[in-house]
Formats: C-alpha cells, structure tokens, sequence
C-alpha cells in the first residue's frame, strides 16, 4: 500500500536525513572523495527537512583540484534509494564533475562573491 499525497497514490517511503555535520567518504575510479577533507565551496538547498522532495547539495573542491558534489535528500527527491520493492527512502550521493561543470553549477546557485572567490572574476 502507498501514502495518499494530495489525491495521488505514491509508493511507501521512508525519510532519511544525515546526522548534522556527518562526512561522507566515497571511493570513485580508484579516487577517494572525502567531504571531511575537501574544501567547500557552496551550498544550496530546496524545500524543507521533512518534505520528501527536500534535497541539498554542496559543491566540493578537493586539493587536486578536482571538484565533487555531495547530495543529500528525501524519499521523492533525486537522491532516494530503492529500500525494496516499491519502497523509497532518502539517500545522499557522492557525483564527480569536471570543473566546467562545477562553473556551471556555481553560476546558477552561488552568489558572485561566492563564485568570484573560487574561480575568479568573470570578463565583463
């Protein structure tokens, strides 16, 4: 059986929400992607804690210069993770990106100090 969300029918779900201040380490193609030991450089969210459709993410640089991003969200978001059949729960994921897209990223979601901070002062 399923939640009845404004008139619709949804799959079981249950809520899953990181522990404050919980690192996350990843193993990616042979490279370690650690948010305990990157540096961060931003951070957006969307929606509430509590809404399955809650999501946040935070845009990592690691001292290789590699950037990452780490997510995070509720069962309806797209960070949920299959608990069975049917069944959905919150989940968070590590997602290596190159810098271009890392630039992209932070140009839709950082403010310009933010931006300019991390990857310069944009031409005019």
């Amino acid at each position: 059986m399923g939640y009845h969300l404004d008139g619709w029918v949804v799959p079981h779900m249950v809520w899953w929400q990181s522990e404050k201040g919980e690192n996350m380490r990843k193993i990616i193609n042979g490279k370690m992607y650690n948010t305990e030991t990157a540096r961060g450089v931003g951070e957006r969210g969307c929606g509430y804690v509590g809404d399955f459709h809650h999501f946040s993410e935070s845009l990592y640089r690691k001292c290789t210069g590699e950037y990452f991003l780490y997510g995070e969200g509720g069962p309806m978001s797209k960070y949920a993770e299959s608990c069975g059949q049917n069944q959905w729960q919150g989940g968070a994921s590590i997602i290596p990106i190159t810098q271009q897209e890392a630039r992209e990223w932070a140009e839709k979601h950082l403010s310009v100090e933010e931006y300019i901070e991390e990857f310069g002062e944009p031409e005019e």
